[in-house]
């Protein structure tokens, strides 16, 4: 059927005012929503159409049932996963939970104390990240196995956006100002997030870039680690600068500092190996095991799993000794650890060291993109790392709620003094496979941390930087997955174009800027094919029927335009007739609809019918309302040829007739 819709005048009521002007529905935000009336509706003076009214109402009684159904107490319970678990709490479960506890515990305490150095942060700040997060995700987690803490790739972030950036104190170390800072202001975006339930950000941080950032992270955490390893001073941070000086000062290394992070190094990784030993006995069903090699089994496990509290202990124990002996300054120790708890403190917005002075605005400028980046980073460890276990243990996790948990984490942590904090992949494992059943072994976790900072923290003294850099450098290794390159080479070559890109620009510029560049990368290829969409063209005499294979918005409106022209006036049959085929068009937006009038007015300039078909009811009706003339639509293909071969015939009767009638005169 034709319809060749026309523009009329429309006169809006606004402030008991007639306003007339040429305008089409197509203006409009949506024409269904929006009430536009002819001429004839004037209703100056007087009260809205009742059409307009009621559509008011309804949107207010919406509105109202919205907030009635969120604003409730049982979605305010329903945020505290807590009370459906906890009545169901046993005494097995209880033992399970414990054990776990504890064992990550004995391995959060060395990483805090090792990551606060790859924060630049004192050590305490370390272990001040590594409690409160338990006892708010115990509450609010959905996953069992997830533990919060200190993570290797959140330290370097902290060191790169906020410890680098903070004035130094008289003491020689840094404010620590700007760091808690930008923990609640992580807490207050993912909280946000969470609420708002805008999850799909995350899932525009493609898997390919990143595993390129975590590798180049990792790269320049491990690296950056290996100047305590050698005891050389003045190294700097960025790490194309970092390697030259660490190899132009090679001839200045500490023996004793080399000899024990080598000897810690190799400790740490056999322990971890004995760990991870697969007994072949135990999968095979047939064969019983004695109860003397399961407990030999089970204590192996033990130790593998404590193997950083174990090499940081005998480190400290070896310093002590010879400390005791006169043997001073041999080995670089962590020094004075203040004891206790931290302070329960309000975030400040504005620094002044007495020497330096920096308002709100200065610091925030000086965080810069790490306040986005650095809580969408912890928001994508914490769900890779929940997915995973999820998917093992075989059970779900709420993607909303986990960043309601780890928002209200890092809000609360901030007055506990602590830097970001997110779910740590090698801890969130050692709770697992020590048969954690509930959060609840978060709360043994942090109470643990507590207590070593109460009780332990004169013994820290001890403890050599070269051992804590031996346990970073360990726990960065995994992270390198070189593998990867080699499965993305054979899933999707094209996926290694955002992986190398990220990769050596987070070792080159920066890795700060090596994650933005990977996300724009990607952005681009995934906004390439929309705005270049693919087009089928068909030729028939005289036609040429065009086939968008996608839906049609501003950014491939212009080409698509270009292109039918294109085909349209090339060709040895030339010009021909267009046929829009819209049958994969979901949607127009203002620029699409613009562009096909502009296609329509080219058209009539070289004496070409456009016509358009297999329109679905949306598309048509945002047709309709933008008043195209002379632009047929039709149901089908066939029609629409069928239409321009009578249009052609006409045509060429009127032709001859005119001829006729000029030769008669």
């Amino acid at each position: 059927m034709l319809m060749m819709p026309e523009a009329r005048e429309k006169t809006v009521i606004k402030s008991g005012q007639t306003q007339s002007f040429k305008m089409t529905s197509c203006e409009l935000l949506d024409q269904s929503d929006c009430p536009v009336f002819s001429q004839n509706d004037v209703y100056q003076g007087q009260s809205p159409p009742r059409q307009g009214a009621k559509r008011i109402s309804q949107v207010g009684m919406k509105l109202k049932q919205c907030c009635l159904q969120t604003f409730t107490l049982q979605n305010f319970l329903n945020k505290f996963p807590i009370i459906h678990w906890l009545p169901k709490y046993r005494c097995d479960t209880f033992q399970s939970d414990l054990i776990a506890g504890l064992t990550v515990g004995l391995t959060v305490i060395p990483q805090g104390l090792a990551y606060a150095q790859v924060a630049d942060l004192p050590a305490q700040f370390g272990l001040y990240s590594a409690f409160i997060g338990c006892f708010i995700y115990a509450l609010m987690g959905t996953s069992k196995d997830i533990t919060l803490g200190p993570t290797a790739i959140l330290s370097l972030m902290t060191a790169t956006f906020a410890t680098r950036v903070s004035p130094v104190l008289p003491s020689g170390e840094k404010d620590t100002t700007i760091a808690l800072l930008m923990t609640f202001m992580c807490g207050i975006f993912q909280f946000i997030l969470g609420v708002l339930k805008l999850g799909i950000l995350v899932n525009f941080i493609s898997y390919p870039v990143i595993n390129a950032f975590t590798t180049a992270a990792a790269i320049t955490i491990g690296f950056g680690q290996v100047k305590n390893i050698l005891g050389l001073d003045d190294i700097p941070d960025d790490f194309i600068d970092m390697v030259y000086l660490t190899f132009k000062k090679l001839p200045e290394t500490r023996i004793w500092d080399m000899t024990m992070g080598l000897i810690s190094f190799v400790l740490v990784t056999l322990l971890k190996i004995i760990r991870d030993l697969k007994w072949v006995k135990a999968r095979d069903p047939e064969n019983q095991v004695s109860i003397f090699h399961l407990i030999l089994r089970k204590c192996l496990w033990i130790i593998g799993t404590a193997s950083n509290a174990i090499v940081v202990i005998s480190a400290s124990g070896v310093v002590a000794i010879l400390e005791y002996r006169g043997m001073t300054d041999y080995i670089r120790v962590t020094g004075h650890i203040k004891p206790g708890l931290p302070e329960f403190t309000l975030p400040r917005f504005q620094v002044d060291t007495g020497n330096v002075t920096l308002s709100t605005g200065q610091i925030f400028s000086n965080l810069g993109a790490g306040l986005v980046i650095v809580p969408l980073l912890s928001l994508v460890e914490a769900m890779a790392v929940g997915k995973a276990f999820a998917r093992v243990n075989n059970y779900k996790i709420d993607p909303s709620q986990e960043f309601l948990a780890i928002g209200v984490s890092n809000i609360v942590s901030a007055f506990f003094q602590s830097y970001p904090v997110t779910g740590s992949f090698s801890r969130t494992a050692v709770n697992s496979q020590s048969g954690v059943r509930t959060p609840m072994g978060g709360v043994w976790t942090g109470g643990l941390v507590i207590l070593a900072l109460c009780v332990l923290t004169p013994w820290f003294y001890y403890i050599p930087k070269s051992a804590l850099a031996a346990v970073i450098i360990s726990a960065v290794i995994p992270m390198v997955e070189y593998h990867t390159v080699i499965e993305l080479w054979r899933a999707n070559k094209f996926d290694l174009v955002p992986y190398f890109i990220t990769f050596i620009c987070s070792l080159l510029v920066g890795i700060e800027y090596g994650i933005l560049i990977g996300v724009g990368i990607s952005l681009v290829m995934i906004l390439y094919p929309t705005a270049r969409p693919k087009i089928e063209y068909t030729y028939r005499p005289g036609v040429v029927i065009v086939t968008p294979t996608q839906g049609l918005n501003f950014p491939a409106a212009e080409y698509m335009e270009s292109r039918a022209l294109e085909k349209s006036l090339n060709g040895d049959d030339a010009p021909r007739h267009i046929v829009l085929n819209m049958e994969h068009m979901t949607d127009l937006d203002y620029t699409a609809i613009q562009s096909l009038k502009t296609l329509q007015v080219d058209c009539g300039l070289h004496n070409v019918m456009l016509v358009l078909t297999n329109g679905q009811s949306r598309v048509t009706e945002r047709i309709q309302s933008a008043n195209l003339k002379n632009v047929s639509m039709f149901e089908t293909i066939s029609e629409a040829l069928t239409k321009l071969e009578t249009s052609e015939e006409d045509a060429a009767l009127t032709s001859v007739a005119c001829k006729e009638e000029d030769c008669r005169l």
